[in-house]
């Protein structure tokens, strides 16, 4: 087992990791910017080393002064989170160059899975199934219409190094896809330094279904279940829970099974997602997330298994330490992610937190790195925090989240508080019905109206 471990990131993210490395009795190493000197990962951690100034590309970015940091403390491994340089395949070739373990998948499979077309191709060798489209980059408007014709209208131009919803362009015939590829190919060179652009079947209303796995690349691979991300706003996740309301057992058993054989195959190692667009009872690959989500704590209320926990011993050589006949999947969860920005606009909203209250009880779960007096800085993301609950049955959790959302109290800046207030009010979110395209058609007729 590692001796002391750098957890390259920042906010809650850091904190989640540290608690860990904690609890298998690992030191930790906080690194932070200039303006993060009094955020509470630097505070909880056993050491801290400053690394450059507020902009993430001097600090968080900074591959020489997080390697550097290693190096004066003596850090044998790094947990790189989620974000900044988590799926960065040149980072963790650096790390492994130095003899430091990156607690995260090897460098190739990064890259192969950070490449969407790659990606999609191993995902087919793999079995699992796949949006119909071209079979890889397309510039030949030709070539595109007639796979358009072929697989039927509308379609999606996409990025091949895409992400975020950056570089996806919608035509609804054979008029709109020239435009779009153009359009698409200049964004995705502007947001990526990479203009290959693929093409797929646009699916109406989907729902955003993401697979947890785990492998330890020994061989060893299993399947925690699936969470449900459709809730999303400008392709950003808002609010995820697990299980689907739209899956029952045998759904979730065969695609989960069909997930955890590829990573197997793959020698896959550590933590990923595989992520689809889900509609009319077909699963469609979108694409794989290599490291931990934003949403594992979803997962980790159904199962009680600690997935931060079990990449850290994967990556020091452990096995898997559970089989997948161990996995139950128990009860439902939820999570919001409250953000430091306005209900109505979603405009930032950097500042001092005045009174900070997390909500608590049975089944009520909170990952933040904010406390009252902390100045969220306009730097970074706007996570203010998580909030997670854990009901026996989804309505149960439902209520749960209700009682929660209301003792949660930010003072001081705006928070999308309200969004949520209002979403669990709702008749469809209580019923389950939605898709990946139903929050922003709410927010424009019926928007929060408690902030």
């Amino acid at each position: 087992m590692f001796d002391k471990i750098l957890i390259a990131n920042r906010g809650e993210i850091a904190l989640r990791v540290m608690r860990a490395a904690k609890e298998l009795g690992i030191s930790t190493v906080a690194v932070y910017s200039t303006a993060d000197k009094e955020a509470m990962h630097v505070k909880l951690a056993d050491e801290s080393v400053c690394i450059g100034p507020p902009p993430a590309k001097d600090s968080y970015l900074n591959i020489p002064a997080i390697v550097a940091a290693c190096e004066i403390t003596g850090a044998d491994a790094v947990h790189p989170g989620y974000g900044f340089l988590s799926e960065n395949a040149r980072f963790a070739d650096i790390l492994e160059e130095h003899e430091i373990a990156f607690i995260g998948p090897k460098a190739d499979h990064i890259r192969l899975m950070g490449d969407k077309i790659e990606a999609k191709r191993t995902a087919a060798r793999l079995g699992i199934p796949c949006v119909p489209g071209s079979e890889g980059a397309i510039d030949d408007p030709a070539e595109a219409l007639r796979i358009a014709d072929e697989i039927g209208y509308p379609v999606i131009v996409k990025a091949a190094a895409g992400g975020g919803g950056r570089g996806m362009k919608v035509a609804n015939n054979s008029d709109e896809l020239a435009n779009a590829l153009e359009n698409a190919r200049i964004e995705a060179k502007t947001a990526f330094g990479n203009d290959q652009v693929y093409l797929e079947k646009y699916l109406a209303k989907p729902r955003h279904i993401e697979i947890q796995v785990l492998g330890d690349g020994k061989g060893g691979a299993v399947h925690l279940g699936e969470r449900d991300c459709s809730l999303q706003r400008r392709h950003q996740k808002v609010w995820e829970e697990g299980p689907s309301p739209a899956l029952n057992a045998e759904q979730r058993d065969e695609i989960g099974g069909i997930c955890a054989r590829a990573v197997a195959e793959l020698g896959y190692v550590g933590a990923g997602t595989i992520e689809f667009l889900y509609e009319s009872g077909q699963f469609y690959f979108i694409e794989m997330n290599t490291r931990v989500q934003v949403e594992h704590p979803v997962t980790e209320m159904i199962t009680g298994i600690d997935i931060v926990n079990e990449q850290i011993k994967i990556a020091a050589g452990s096995p898997l330490s559970i089989t997948q006949d161990e996995v139950r999947v128990l009860g439902a969860a939820i999570e919001c992610r409250v953000n430091a920005e306005h209900a109505r606009t979603f405009l930032p909203s950097p500042g001092r937190i005045t009174y900070f209250h997390p909500p608590g009880g049975l089944g009520v779960r909170v990952d933040s790195s904010a406390y009252q007096g902390y100045v969220i800085p306009p730097y970074y993301d706007s996570l203010v925090g998580k909030l997670i609950v854990h009901g026996r049955t989804r309505t149960e959790a439902l209520m749960r989240l209700r009682r929660a959302l209301d003792e949660f109290i930010v003072d001081g800046i705006n928070t999308t508080l309200p969004l949520f207030r209002a979403l669990v009010r709702n008749p469809d979110v209580q019923n389950g019905q939605y898709d990946i395209h139903w929050l922003e058609e709410f927010l424009k007729t019926e928007p929060p109206m408690d902030d």
